[in-house]
C-alpha cells in the first residue's frame, strides 16, 4: 500500500528521545526515520507527530486522538503505555481497557495502524526488573486489541536488540539514534517496505561495569527521581509545557529526507 498522510500518536519514545537531529535540540527518532522513507515513494506524502513525552494511555487518548481526527490519516502509529507501567496507581486492568480503547479509537480513524509491544530491558535497568510482570501484562494486552481491531503489530518484546546497551540512550531508558533507526526497520519490514536497518551493530557492546552504573544512577536515575516526587506533589506530569513537535500534517523536507536517504529503493 502507499500511504498519504502519516500521523503518530504517542509519548517520549514516538516523540524521539534520545536522537536529537545533528546540531539541533529537536528530537528526530523512528518515526521520522519511517516519514523520510515513505516520502521517497509519494511526492505528496504529508507526517505529523502529535507525541508527547510523559502521556500515559489514557491521556494519548485524550488529547492527541481529537487532533488526529482532524487530520483524517491513512496511517497512524500508536507507540505508549511505558509512563502508565511507571505510574504508582498501576492496575493491570485499567490499563487493559486503555490499551483496547486507544487502538479501537485509531483502528476508526485509519486504514493501517501501526501498535509496538514493549522491548525488554529489564537485565539493563535494575528497577525495571520489578517492573517486569507490568510489561509482560500491557504486551498481552497490545497483542490481544491488536488482533481483534487488525494492526499491524511490531513486536519489539522478543528482539535481542534490547540487550544491546548501544541501541540506548544514556538513561538507559529512551533509544539511541541506532535504536530509533532500528525500531524504523520494524516498522518498514512490517509493512512491506525495502530497509537495511536491521543489519546489528558492529563489534561488540561493551558494558559499563560498577563505576558507569553509578555514574548513570547519580546523573540519570536520582535527578529522575527527585523529578517524579516533586511532580507527585505538585500535581504535574512530565511532558507539563511541552507541545507536539509537528503537530500538523506537512511534507517531509529535503533536508529530512537526507537522513534516510539509504533507504531511497535505488540506494539499496
Amino acid at each position: 500500500m502507499h500511504y498519504d498522510r502519516f500521523v503518530v500518536l504517542g509519548d517520549s519514545c514516538a516523540e524521539g528521545l534520545d536522537d536529537p537531529y545533528p546540531g539541533s535540540d529537536q528530537y528526530r527518532g523512528w518515526a521520522d526515520f519511517v516519514a523520510g522513507r515513505l516520502a521517497h515513494d509519494r511526492p505528496g506524502f504529508r507526517y505529523a507527530n502529535l507525541a508527547v513525552r510523559g502521556r500515559r494511555l489514557d491521556q494519548i487518548t485524550a488529547e492527541q486522538l481529537p487532533t488526529a481526527r482532524g487530520l483524517a490519516p491513512d496511517l497512524i502509529a500508536l507507540f505508549g503505555g511505558g509512563n502508565d507501567v511507571l505510574h504508582r496507581d498501576w492496575d493491570a486492568r485499567t490499563v487493559a481497557r486503555r490499551v483496547d480503547a486507544a487502538i479501537r479509537a485509531c483502528a476508526r480513524l485509519a486504514p493501517t495502524v501501526v501498535t509496538f509491544t514493549l522491548s525488554d530491558i529489564s537485565d539493563r535497568v535494575p528497577f525495571v526488573r520489578r517492573m517486569r510482570p507490568r510489561v509482560t501484562a500491557l504486551n498481552d494486552a497490545i497483542r490481544e486489541a491488536s488482533v481483534s481491531y487488525g494492526t499491524v503489530l511490531v513486536d519489539l518484546w522478543p528482539d535481542q536488540a534490547a540487550h544491546d546497551s548501544r541501541y540506548f540512550g544514556p538513561d538507559r531508558l529512551h533509544l539511541s539514534e541506532a535504536g530509533h533507526r532500528r525500531v524504523a526497520g520494524h516498522v518498514l519490514g512490517r509493512l512491506g517496505l525495502e530497509h537495511d536497518w536491521l543489519r546489528p551493530l558492529p563489534g561488540t557492546d561493551v558494558r559499563p561495569g560498577l563505576r558507569g552504573d553509578l555514574r548513570w544512577f547519580r546523573e540519570h536515575v536520582a535527578p529522575a527521581m527527585v523529578t517524579r516526587v516533586r511532580n507527585r506533589l505538585t500535581g504535574r506530569s512530565s511532558g507539563d509545557g511541552f507541545l507536539p513537535k509537528r503537530p500538523e500534517l506537512r511534507p517531509v523536507a529535503p533536508s529530512e529526507m537526507d537522513t534516510v536517504g539509504a533507504w531511497a529503493p535505488e540506494a539499496i
